[in-house]
């Protein structure tokens, strides 16, 4: 069975490698795309690259030429995957079925956080209380309701990754004052102010209420809305000291109602972060997240999990206990390319 992964983040570098340790077997030859000629996947069977400056209905008619030309039986898109998931028809007529995690409307809500926020059922780990704003004068207003009731504010993006554009406002230093002193992720909130005053609008932005709590990222193997694996790892306020596997009932619970409420399917992850001693969930990330290899430290392959059960069934699949915990982390190291 061929297995292509186009390009992607570079969590796929450790999801090849991962997959191709639980194929005792060896039932799947991984094929690994990308851009770049130094690509993440490193592990895959066999790389090629991508024509550059593909996008749209253009990427999609080469992703399919590339499935028949290749033989692809199990196409796992990270570029372009909405467009992807909603062509699964097209893939399937020729031989190869889209593992993704959701529909393309349900990435497409996922990938948009203020509207996720806005209509996201889940009142034991509810997100924090936010307000939409695209001006200066729409900032004003949420920052004059929003400040009444809580002590410090953030913002973000509606649609970033890896927390780009995230910031804490700060109200007693200014920017320059926030780089000589080495704050990061803060910026000043007069300086932001002004910024904005400058322009007549912004991208979507979210002004929120900012949770100073542990952050907890849940890294999941669900069946069509069923979750079927999770590990969930705890990460503590100053870094340098790994993160620790936890289990617990209510972040365990949340994911599992997610997973059914937007049937999502493979691995995906969920952030939550506590605010006065409860979870609030931050987003759902329709793939794997860049930590996934630290989960799978703790028992179970959820990479091999997800190709496995999705191209055979579920049925008879032994998943190693999560040994909660231990504590995790990752080392960087050198790599000669091909």
């Amino acid at each position: 069975m061929r297995v292509w992964f186009n390009k992607t983040f570079s969590s796929v570098s450790a999801a090849i490698s991962l997959i191709r340790q639980g194929d005792l077997a060896r039932d799947y030859f991984l094929i690994h795309t990308h851009t770049q000629a130094a690509p993440p996947g490193l592990d895959a069977h066999r790389f090629e690259l991508e024509p550059k400056g593909l996008s749209g209905a253009d990427y999609l008619e080469w992703c399919l030429a590339f499935c028949r030309s290749r033989e692809v039986g199990v196409f796992v898109p990270g570029k372009e995957a909405g467009l992807i998931s909603g062509a699964r028809a097209h893939f399937e007529a020729q031989g190869t079925r889209v593992l993704c995690a959701g529909t393309s409307e349900v990435l497409g809500l996922l990938h948009d956080k203020a509207r996720f926020c806005t209509v996201v059922d889940l009142p034991e780990a509810a997100p924090a209380e936010f307000r939409v704003f695209e001006s200066a004068a729409q900032f004003d207003e949420a920052y004059a309701a929003l400040s009444a009731r809580h002590d410090t504010l953030c913002v973000k993006p509606s649609q970033s990754v890896y927390g780009l554009g995230f910031a804490v406002l700060d109200k007693k230093r200014n920017s320059a004052q926030l780089l000589l002193d080495g704050a990061a992720y803060r910026v000043g909130l007069d300086d932001f102010r002004r910024g904005l005053a400058g322009q007549e609008s912004c991208r979507t932005m979210l002004l929120m209420q900012y949770l100073g709590g542990p952050e907890y990222s849940i890294d999941c193997v669900a069946d069509h809305g069923r979750l079927v694996c999770a590990v969930a790892r705890k990460k503590p306020l100053e870094s340098g000291q790994g993160q620790t596997i936890v289990q617990d009932p209510v972040l365990q619970g949340a994911s599992a109602k997610l997973a059914r409420a937007y049937d999502l399917n493979g691995n995906f992850n969920v952030q939550f972060r506590e605010a006065d001693g409860r979870p609030r969930l931050l987003e759902i990330n329709p793939r794997m997240s860049g930590g996934i290899a630290m989960a799978c430290l703790a028992g179970p392959n959820l990479p091999w999990i997800a190709l496995r059960g999705f191209e055979r069934g579920y049925d008879g699949l032994e998943i190693a206990p999560v040994r909660a915990g231990m504590r995790v982390g990752e080392r960087s190291y050198p790599v000669q390319y091909p």
